[in-house]
């Protein structure tokens, strides 16, 4: 089975890029609606994340509002929301995985927005990096509700630049020419990796946890 990731910077279309993957047929496992889940009313995610963060959990019911307040521009909090976060994406993307292989899929998609930066890169056989101009980006993303400025700036930060991942990129999607195009790129792509012999189903054990402490040792 072939494993391709699908990442992008904020705005830059990936959401729109994974669901026409699905429409062409390919299982995209989403690490965001993964994360929403958990942090769902009687999510998994839910106790780890009073105990670390007392008072952002009202009722059974996660107060993103505060939870950001309390991680945003914090990187010990930032590392500590991850530590309870991450392990339990975790295990629902090789759920995902182990579904997909038993099904007899060829190709599969992890659309994961911060691929590079907890070096995914080194658990798939391939990566697909949609990708617009950053004036499009912008307008996009500050076009979104409660969107400010510093918040934009903020995320960006945090992110590996668009350069950098069209560089690490397997294959570049272009989304600032509308969607047909993108479709279009989509369907080549695909159509090549099918081609691709799958390194990295069934996992490694060794090779996910040295993969896993140096993604750490990179987020300290």
């Amino acid at each position: 089975m072939v494993i391709v990731g699908l990442t992008g910077s904020i705005g830059m279309g990936k959401s729109t890029a994974a669901k026409m993957l699905r429409e062409m047929g390919v299982p995209v496992y989403d690490a965001d609606a993964a994360v929403h889940a958990l942090q769902a009313p009687g999510g998994a995610a839910l106790p780890g994340i009073e105990a670390a963060f007392p008072g952002v959990v009202k009722a059974g019911v996660l107060d993103r509002q505060a939870l950001g307040a309390r991680v945003f521009g914090n990187k010990e909090a930032l590392r500590r929301l991850e530590a309870i976060v991450h392990p339990l994406v975790g295990q629902r993307q090789r759920a995902f995985l182990r579904r997909a292989a038993l099904a007899g899929e060829k190709l599969v998609v992890l659309d994961i927005p911060l691929l590079f930066e907890g070096l995914g890169e080194r658990r798939v056989d391939a990566t697909l990096v949609v990708s617009a101009p950053s004036f499009l980006q912008r307008r996009r993303v500050l076009a979104r509700p409660g969107m400010t400025v510093e918040k934009f700036e903020g995320i960006l930060r945090q992110q590996v630049p668009d350069a950098l991942k069209r560089r690490k990129a397997s294959i570049v999607i272009p989304t600032g020419m509308g969607l047909a195009p993108t479709r279009a790129a989509l369907g080549k792509a695909v159509a090549e990796l099918r081609d691709l012999r799958g390194q990295f189903w069934p996992p490694n054990p060794w090779r996910e946890k040295f993969t896993a402490r140096l993604a750490r040792a990179r987020r300290k």
